[in-house]
């Protein structure tokens, strides 16, 4: 089992709505959030360093690219890792800055849809069920990423460390298993401890990445300055937030821009560090970390401390993911986004949790896994099929924003407002997304036959098959429009 793709995403922060069933916004930053229209309740209990470690750890982005940069490495090479970490920071940056001001006008559960429903020049119901479907597709098949990425550290780490393990597809299968049922149930009955449990993701994340640089820098091999910067290859096989409006938009920008520097560092560092690059593909261990670890180290010890310490961030992120997904989902089934809404958009009345909802995510991720044992390219289609209609989700609602500027449309800012910025902030967001998509579903290898192809664009095209057919066979009576604060008259 493989998994090829580095969490670049932007956050989707587990903030409850705080919107009256006339839209009129309630920011009592010590209130309840309340949708009188739909009667739902989520108490805010995340305060300022949580959020902020929320989305640091949540992204974990030096750990996951640490863990999946072999696919870049076989098809790009030193230079494409260096320089696709720099320009991905810059366009990540952006589209988190111009969704960072949507934040602040509408701090909001189902952010994406919301707002596209609400900034859509015409046919605001359609954009919004639209959306909805492509963002809660794209973060429950991310969520099944996480795990994947897990079990790929524990199997690669059994290889390691016992020369008679032999791999089978099943086994990861397993293990993802595991890994979903933990967070679950965590979310269940100890989701007030997620401050602490975030605050420790958020030191981990920091001190395992001063570790691991101190680490190579000391004892690895270098390469040359050639190498990193000028070697190119292809064709190589092998919710809950007090004082949201305010807090949540900065704590966006912060944890995306911290991640992409440390991302940046981190493959640079690697890069120089790497060692055998033969020996670093070719690793039987199917994680070509664990053999740049053990090239710098010699040491089986320190091998494993150091790759755990990858994969811990990567499991307290679990934590964050299946919190935020899961009121993702019980946000789109209370506007009847969803199937069978009146059951996804329960919440129970004495742990505060939408426990459908959450069920619905794990059962997802769970059922998503089983197709690794009947085929590993297959699975690997579908967790990366994020990468695309995440870029969907965030490129929709930054375009409608961008068309209201420009026609001059009155909007409602919130405290954090780009001014004379916004525009070409959120040009060069869009113009960003547009190109990841123009490349992100074309084959990794060639020539290009069933075993390796990528799926994730014809699978990206269904998923928004499935939201046009929803809309047109029930979706455009059923959904409603969620009210926001951010639309003036």
């Amino acid at each position: 089992m493989e998994t090829d793709k580095s969490k670049e995403q932007v956050i989707q922060y587990p903030v409850e709505d705080s919107t009256d069933s006339k839209g009129e916004a309630d920011i009592d930053p010590g209130s309840e959030f309340v949708d009188g229209s739909r009667g739902g309740v989520l108490k805010r209990h995340i305060n300022t360093q949580a959020i902020v470690n929320f989305g640091f750890t949540l992204q974990a982005a030096w750990e996951a690219s640490g863990v999946s940069f072999q696919f870049s490495l076989l098809n790009g090479g030193p230079a494409s890792l260096v320089y696709g970490s720099l320009f991905a920071g810059i366009g990540s940056t952006a589209i988190a800055i111009s969704l960072a001001e949507m934040a602040s006008m509408d701090p909001v559960v189902g952010a994406q849809y919301r707002w596209s429903a609400a900034f859509a020049p015409k046919a605001n119901a359609f954009w919004g069920l639209f959306q909805g479907w492509v963002t809660v597709f794209a973060w429950i098949t991310c969520t099944a990423a996480s795990p994947a990425y897990l079990a790929n550290v524990v199997q690669g780490l059994a290889i390691f460390n016992y020369d008679t393990y032999v791999p089978e597809r099943w086994h990861g299968t397993l293990i993802m298993w595991g890994f979903i049922l933990i967070p679950v149930v965590w979310n269940f009955y100890f989701r007030k401890m997620l401050n602490t449990l975030e605050m420790i993701g958020g030191v981990c994340h920091t001190v395992f990445f001063i570790i691991s640089i101190i680490t190579l820098a000391v004892c690895a091999r270098r390469s040359t300055t050639d190498f990193v910067f000028n070697t190119l290859t292809h064709d190589m096989s092998g919710d809950e937030v007090k004082g949201a409006r305010k807090r949540v938009p900065h704590s966006m920008i912060t944890a995306v821009t911290l991640n992409s520097i440390m991302q940046f560092a981190f493959m640079v560092t690697l890069m120089f560090c790497i060692g055998d690059i033969n020996k670093v593909s070719e690793s039987p261990t199917a994680l070509p970390i664990i053999e740049v670890y053990w090239e710098a180290t010699r040491s089986k010890h320190g091998t494993n401390i150091l790759v755990t310490m990858m994969a811990f961030v990567l499991f307290i992120s679990l934590f964050n993911i299946f919190a935020s997904v899961s009121r993702l989902t019980w946000s789109f089934a209370k506007d009847h986004g969803l199937p069978f809404s009146d059951a996804f958009s329960y919440l129970h009345p004495t742990l505060n949790v939408p426990v459908n909802a959450l069920l619905l995510v794990g059962v997802v991720c769970a059922l998503l896994s089983l197709i690794n044992i009947g085929s590993s390219t297959a699975f690997n289609a579908l967790i990366s099929l994020p990468l695309i209609t995440l870029y969907i989700s965030y490129g929709i609602p930054i375009t409608f924003i961008l068309i209201r500027k420009v026609r001059g449309l009155h909007t409602r800012y919130g405290p954090f407002q780009l001014g004379r910025w916004g525009i070409p902030i959120n040009t060069f967001a869009v113009i960003y997304i547009l190109f990841i998509l123009s490349f992100v579903a074309l084959p990794t290898i060639r020539p290009v036959v069933a075993s390796n192809m990528n799926y994730a664009g014809p699978l990206a095209c269904a998923v928004m098959l499935i939201a046009l057919g929803d809309w047109f066979i029930h979706g455009k009576r059923r959904f409603q429009v969620p009210a926001s604060r951010a639309v003036g008259d």
